[in-house]
């Protein structure tokens, strides 16, 4: 017991160390790049979201212009997810990781197919799509300065002009739950899924809103049926992970986090979780190995910065 409990303060000194250096180096970068439909014409006013939960800001929103152009600044360095939508077309999503120093970022270049909820008359409303990437960038602005209830407002009137965008309701209900306000949060997912039934932001969201209100039944159920789906996230898969060691679940837990990791091995986030169970356990030795795993697969993430931290420490 008294080896645990040394881990543990090991870990949580290390990752106070790493969180700290984070932000003295803190320096930001750009990306742009271009969306096309698969005749490869541009598609005017689509949705880009970019996601980092290591970061600060975490999310980022942007649209495109006229010849399906965007660009996003401000984006801490390490692994971000692009996702690019569109009314009318299926979703995409890929990975960078964003450099803020040294060479420019490589453009993303998103590809959208046919197939998706049909494109209303009108979908961006009266906006143009530079006035619709103003509007959002002050929207990112409020949020970003932690200015919960005005983003909220600024994010609403945004789609209260442009109806299609309902993808903006991931940026109200990530207000929402910084606030604490988590039926508000819920209520912005579940407006999500009226016009986007499998969108897996939402279903996550849910899962982990329930989780931070205190309602384990609620996350558990929620994300046990997404990962049940035909075609579960790896997202699904760590998130349920994360209930499962909220409920002191910990070989359950490592399942699910094991899932995530197979479905992306390159993805760090699930290979520390898996050293958590291990240290849980007490198992210096494991732990090590396991961290190990984390700075091979992910090297530039805030996971690998910790991961090394921790087996400095433990190796003393």
């Amino acid at each position: 017991m008294r080896q645990r409990l040394h881990l543990v303060r090991l870990l949580v000194a290390a990752t106070f160390v790493a969180a700290f250096a984070a932000g003295a180096a803190a320096q930001t970068g750009r990306v742009g790049g271009t969306v096309k439909d698969e005749a490869g014409q541009p598609i005017k006013g689509a949705t880009i979201t970019a996601e980092n939960p290591s970061a600060s800001p975490s999310s980022f929103t942007a649209t495109t212009d006229d010849k399906g152009r965007f660009s996003i600044i401000g984006l801490r360095g390490g692994q971000w997810t692009f996702s690019a939508q569109a009314p009318g077309f299926g979703p995409e999503s890929g990975r960078l990781n964003v450099q803020t120093i040294g060479a420019p970022n490589p453009p993303l270049t998103f590809t959208l197919k046919k197939g998706g909820a049909p494109a209303p008359t009108g979908a961006l409303g009266g906006l143009a799509a530079k006035d619709l990437q103003g509007e959002l960038a002050a929207a990112d602005a409020l949020y970003n300065a932690q200015k919960w209830d005005e983003a909220v407002a600024a994010y609403r009137g945004i789609m209260a002009k442009a109806p299609a965008l309902s993808v903006i309701n991931l940026q109200i209900a990530a207000a929402y739950r910084n606030k604490k306000d988590y039926d508000g949060a819920l209520a912005a997912y579940n407006d999500l899924l009226k016009a986007d039934p499998n969108n897996d932001k939402a279903i996550v969201g849910i899962g982990m809103t329930n989780l931070e209100k205190g309602d384990l039944k609620a996350a558990e159920d929620t994300l046990t049926k997404a990962a049940q789906s035909p075609k579960p996230t790896r997202e699904v898969f760590y998130n349920l992970g994360e209930v499962k060691f909220a409920k002191g679940a910990t070989d359950e837990a490592a399942t699910w986090y094991q899932k995530a990791a197979d479905m992306d091995p390159t993805w760090g986030k699930p290979l520390f979780k898996l050293a958590l169970v291990q240290l849980n356990k007490g198992d210096k030795d494991a732990t090590i190995k396991a961290l190990e795993k984390v700075i091979a697969a992910d090297p530039m993430s805030a996971e690998a910065t910790q991961a090394k931290a921790v087996i400095e420490q433990l190796k003393k």
